[in-house]
């Protein structure tokens, strides 16, 4: 994951060099080489990503790609890619919130028996399930597709008995169960990490997971990214409020295209372009 980036664009490569003396481990190593298992840990994936994202974004401006940018979103940890890349921090001091974030996040996950399952279907009934069993809504990606996240016993349960009752759900392969109260105790640390860390406000609209609405204020995103921890992703709500509020196109800077997909299941008239790979890049 980057690799082409960091072998094609000095900017990229810089920051994948700065993001080892943060860190004090070699990410590129692992982005590039693996293994995967180390990978795809909390503590490590949501740094590799944080870095790749911005690394798309320093190698688009490199090569004079980017256009002007009024407002910018990003799901969970792409929150924070978002408020990076509106001046809310600068790189060294975000990608250490992230590796907080993660490492916390690692560590309630490790405490738990987590689990989550995409809903397919209209929200309010995957909202039910969620009262029905006693887990949590945890995102709201697009129209017809819910996450839900809790206890394995619990998301087991209503995986079953959604099933039974003709509804899609897909068990996902995930270390625990994210935006749910079992990641309280990364909350509370979380909190505790941000209070003492300088915020700006953003350069252009940022949407905020937990309440779909732009944040401007610093105190604001400290809070709203401590809560976010726990509470669910209205990704679909962030999506819209940004089209309402004059985005013209949608850019997913991150692997896979998942969120493109997201975009075009939400509203198949907007403008969607992923980057990925510095192969992408071309113009």
């Amino acid at each position: 994951m980057g690799k082409s980036l960091h072998d094609s664009s000095k900017a990229a490569k810089a920051l994948y060099a700065e993001a080892t003396g943060v860190l004090g481990w070699d990410l590129a190593k692992v982005s590039f080489e693996g293994p995967e298992p180390e990978l795809t840990e909390t503590r490590v994936c949501q740094p590799a990503l944080f870095v790749h994202g911005l690394a798309l974004l320093a190698a688009l401006r490199e090569k004079g790609m980017l256009p002007r940018v009024d407002m910018a979103l990003g799901l969970s940890l792409g929150e924070l890619t978002a408020y990076a890349a509106a001046g809310v921090f600068d790189f060294p001091t975000g990608l250490r919130i992230v590796a907080e974030r993660g490492r916390l996040m690692q560590e309630a996950c490790e405490k738990s028996a987590g689990a989550m399952a995409a809903v397919i279907g209209e929200r309010e009934a995957a909202t039910r399930l969620c009262l029905e069993f006693g887990v949590e809504p945890a995102n709201y990606n697009a129209p017809g597709q819910t996450i839900i996240s809790g206890e394995k016993a619990r998301i087991d349960a209503a995986a079953a008995a959604a099933k039974e009752r003709g509804k899609k759900v897909i068990l996902l392969n995930v270390a625990g169960a994210y935006h749910s109260r079992l990641m309280e105790p990364a909350r509370a640390g979380f909190e505790k990490f941000l209070k003492g860390v300088p915020f700006a406000e953003p350069r252009f609209l940022v949407f905020s997971n937990t309440t779909g609405r732009a944040v401007s204020q610093p105190a604001e995103i400290r809070a709203a990214l401590v809560r976010q921890v726990v509470s669910p992703v209205l990704w679909e709500d962030c999506m819209r409020r940004a089209a309402g509020a004059g985005a013209s196109e949608f850019w997913e800077l991150g692997p896979g295209g998942v969120l493109a997909g997201m975009a075009r299941r939400t509203e198949k008239s907007w403008v969607v372009r992923s980057f990925s790979e510095y192969a992408d890049l071309a113009a």
